[in-house]
């Protein structure tokens, strides 16, 4: 009989309502990215200048050495977003509703609001995006340039890409002490290390992906490309214990796996997160590498078809695989950490690719299971000009500058109603 893991499903999960986005604070139920100092010592938000590594979703979390890390507010007048005189005084922390955080940690995460002296709102920013991108491309350009130096002296199979996601901005920890953290970041200077403990959340109601799908995705012209299932198999080999081998995997007509391609765990060059006031999503952008694994050595090569020929699709358990008793780990060295099971579907333009995903993970180390609805912008032409280009005089900044109002007019307000072209 095959071995059933202690992550079998109950089946009420299947019931529970999506989250609504008319709720405020919207009460997402589960979480994709977290860092938190505070969830088992295992992760944390904040970067110094040597390379660092997390666990995540069965992986790691890789950060260059030199990743830089930083946490800006915008959408405030007197705020940092354009480049304003400071944090408004009327900046404040308010717990935040995210069961997988208050489970690992005990306590709810923070968010970022402000209210104006008469208790209204306080006054929001013009052109918001214009600060943002200005802030952005210097760091940007300076990471690109690190990143590809790296690159150069690599084998070729690693390639840089921009990335943003949206998301809410989590603090984690006493939220005194966190606001003077946040307080010192938000006007801090470039080279300041970023020592706050925050991670970002990018799980955002079933109502916002349909929005998306049904309505901004026409309204900005973007043209459906794909829809897609695959598995993924994270394994980790006692021979390269700061990596995560990451085995994509769609599924054979005979219902087994067939192995699409191989990776290694992305690192980041740059995070940039940003608490965007008057909105109910916040910002990451992100710069990483990815690395596709060719030409294995045979006993990488077995050992990762042993483990991927023995899984079993399961739709009743978390992740979508499970495997028979003892056939997790193969010759004492490589050994399943985590699987994901996601469902996407993928829209492109000229400058970019936006992905809608689903996705539902477990983490094997960690006993831990984590469902989630996703929205990525993999900003293509951006990224083309920070591999290819010349970084002394690509126009990155405008680039930038109308990314950013794109997504801070579209992918940020539950409440759409975009204007169709004409």
């Amino acid at each position: 009989m095959a071995y059933i893991p202690p992550h079998k499903r109950h089946s009420k999960d299947a019931e529970t309502p999506p989250p609504s986005p008319a709720s405020l604070p919207p009460r997402f139920k589960q979480s994709l990215t977290l860092a938190s100092p505070h969830l088992h010592g295992r992760r944390r938000g904040d970067l110094s200048s040597s390379s660092s590594s997390f666990q995540h979703g069965g992986g790691k979390i890789v950060y260059a050495a030199h990743c830089v890390s930083r946490w800006w507010l915008a959408g405030i007048v007197g705020g940092v977003g354009v480049g304003g005189g400071g944090v408004p005084e009327s900046l404040r922390l308010e717990p935040f509703p995210c069961e997988i955080v208050e489970r690992r940690s005990g306590a709810k995460p923070l968010v970022v609001a402000a209210t104006a002296d008469d208790g209204g709102k306080e006054e929001e920013e013009e052109r918001p995006w214009v600060g943002i991108a200005r802030r952005v491309e210097q760091n940007l350009v300076a990471s690109a340039r690190s990143a590809r130096e790296e690159l150069d002296a690599g084998d070729g199979n690693a390639k840089l890409s921009f990335v943003a996601r949206v998301g809410k901005v989590l603090f984690h920890g006493d939220p005194s002490t966190c606001l003077n953290s946040i307080r010192k970041a938000a006007v801090a200077e470039e080279g300041f290390k970023n020592r706050v403990h925050k991670s970002f959340y990018t799980n955002v109601p079933n109502e916002f992906m349909k929005n998306v799908e049904q309505l901004i995705v026409k309204s900005i012209g973007f043209d459906f490309e794909s829809e897609r299932e695959h598995y993924h198999v994270k394994v980790f080999d006692k021979h390269q214990p700061d990596s995560t081998i990451s085995c994509k995997c769609t599924v054979r007509k005979d219902g087994g796996l067939e192995l699409y391609k191989i990776e290694l765990n992305q690192v980041r060059h740059m995070v940039v997160d940003i608490s965007c006031l008057h909105k109910d999503l916040d910002l990451r952008l992100i710069l990483v590498t990815k690395k596709l694994l060719k030409n294995l050595d045979d006993e990488v090569e077995n050992g990762i078809n042993q483990l991927i020929s023995s899984a079993i699709i399961d739709s009743e358990v978390k992740g979508g695989l499970r495997w028979p008793f003892g056939k997790e780990s193969v010759a004492e060295r490589f050994s399943v950490v985590g699987v994901w099971l996601t469902r996407y579907k993928a829209y492109r333009s000229k400058t970019m690719r936006l992905k809608l995903r689903h996705a539902d993970r477990f983490d094997h180390k960690t006993s831990t299971g984590e469902v989630a609805n996703e929205v990525t912008l993999k900003l293509s032409a951006i990224s083309e000009l920070l591999r290819e280009g010349n970084l002394e005089e690509t126009p990155v900044g405008e680039m930038l500058e109308a990314t950013v109002k794109l997504v801070w007019e579209k992918f940020l307000s539950y409440s759409v109603s975009p204007a169709l072209p004409s």
